[in-house]
């Protein structure tokens, strides 16, 4: 078996390719951003302490609500969003391998067979004959310039950014089950803040019929009294249907079926109260824990990445190529084949002239890298301005129910004494009515205004990048 001799040619070609290498210069200028990230958040209150991103991961637990926390690690394993966001994981792991495959050479092999038959007829003599080939065969690019470096580099990123954004899904789900949760637990403080003027309502509606069976009232009074108890009776079936649906969006959020969480959630339960003193860091800190933004960033990696691959496409590839072949009369003949034949080769291919396609390439690949950059700009801000607006939000809801709190104090008070006052013949009914209605208006924003404070914390949770974990 005879080899031919290939070093010289291939020597020859890679000197060609390292010529035109350092004859080659231009390098397009790398996108950059020049977005100012702030160093302090404006709406910081006084009770802050420094962000602890330990407990960012599972920050839902501050609220010491043992049904929350059930529900949230239950939706983190099952809901179809992360699953989703998973398995697009895996994919861009099976698609970073396919690119780091054309690093490497590629072998195939090939066997064929073939019978044939002849007939003479002058001689009346049939031969059959039979021949066997099989050949090794491989093939490999060198990546002198780098173009499948770079685009192994772009895959890279690719995988790094779908991992990011799966952490993102974790992120927005953790803070969708907590503010449905609050929404739950808000309509049934609602409900029993109704009830509880209902037995109230009904009380006063009793005492008008006594006191019209006893002479001192008229049906007029007790009308008036019947007529705002059904009033907020009325109210009852839609907090009812509130508490209803949002069950079923809790169980949809989780990746169960309507209903699957009632169990759970049926006994009632308390609004949950957020910490007393926020724990949040500098902007820079928030910035790095989100995914988003370090998705974005990702993505301008990638987009870098395939900028430098367009540009290696101006560059000579080099590729070598060999085979081995062996060829036997009977198939039992290969260890001893009548012909063995092998070769290698290289071969050099430079563009010269495409109609300035690579140069297009390259313009689209540097306008989506500068694209890239802008998203990324405007992800940064969008974060910013999700925790500004948190901020802002606990600090106003923390003064509005302060105020509540105090109001609702002084309804309850002058509710009492309306009734007594009623009872005793010194004031009208109207005087009576108008201080329930009062005092039931009050406790329901008092309750609206407690889930908002609790919402407010959630939504901060979620804009600090709050709510994933490499784990999870």
């Amino acid at each position: 078996m005879k080899l031919s001799n290939p070093p010289r040619s291939l020597i020859g070609l890679s000197g060609i390719a390292l010529t035109v290498l350092m004859g080659a210069c231009t390098s397009l200028k790398r996108e950059q951003s020049e977005l100012a990230v702030p160093g302090r958040w404006q709406g910081r209150a006084s009770s802050t302490v420094p962000l602890d991103t330990t407990s960012l991961p599972k920050w839902w637990q501050r609220f010491n609500d043992p049904v929350l926390n059930q529900i949230i690690a239950e939706a983190l394993q099952s809901s179809p969003d992360v699953r989703t966001a998973l398995a697009r994981v895996d994919e861009y792991k099976a698609r970073r391998g396919v690119t780091k495959s054309n690093l490497f050479p590629t072998v195939s092999a090939g066997f064929t067979g073939r019978a044939s038959r002849t007939d003479n007829r002058q001689t009346n003599l049939i031969t059959n004959s039979d021949s066997y080939s099989t050949s090794l065969d491989a093939s490999w690019e060198l990546d002198l310039f780098g173009k499948l470096r770079q685009n192994f580099k772009a895959s890279s990123a690719d995988l790094a950014q779908v991992t990011e954004d799966h952490y993102g899904a974790q992120v927005t789900l953790a803070a969708a089950v907590a503010e449905a949760y609050v929404d739950l637990r808000t309509a049934e403080s609602q409900l029993a803040v109704y009830e509880r003027n209902l037995a109230t309502r009904g009380e006063t509606v009793q005492l008008t019929r006594w006191r019209e069976q006893a002479g001192e009232g008229n049906s007029l009074e007790t009308q008036q009294a019947v007529s705002t108890l059904e009033q907020a009776r009325a109210t009852i079936p839609t907090l009812k249907q509130t508490i209803e649906q949002t069950r079923n969006q809790l169980a949809l959020l989780a990746g169960k079926t309507p209903g699957a969480l009632n169990a759970q959630l049926m006994k009632r339960q308390k609004v949950p109260q957020p910490p007393s003193v926020l724990a949040i860091g500098i902007p820079a800190e928030t910035l790095r824990q989100r995914p988003d933004v370090r998705a974005a960033e990702r993505g301008i990696e990638a987009a870098v990445a395939r900028v430098k691959s367009a540009e290696a496409e101006r560059y000579p590839t080099l590729t070598l190529s060999g085979s081995l072949g062996l060829d036997a009369l009977k198939s039992g003949s290969f260890f001893s084949p009548e012909v063995a034949a092998a070769n290698a080769a290289g071969s050099l291919a430079a563009p010269i002239f495409n109609a300035s396609r690579i140069r297009q390439t390259i313009n689209i690949q540097s306008a989506q890298e500068k694209q890239v950059v802008i998203a990324y700009e405007s992800t940064v801000l969008q974060a910013l301005n999700e925790v500004e607006n948190a901020l802002i939000a606990i600090n106003r809801t923390n003064e509005r129910l302060q105020t509540l709190n105090g109001a609702v104090a002084s309804a309850r008070e002058a509710a009492t004494l309306a009734a007594q006052s009623y009872e005793a013949g010194q004031v009208d009914l109207l005087d009576v009515l108008d201080a329930q209605r009062t005092l039931l208006s009050l406790e329901e924003q008092q309750t609206l205004t407690q889930g908002s404070r609790t919402t407010a914390h959630i939504q901060l949770y979620k804009a600090l990048g709050g709510g994933w974990s490499k784990q999870g």
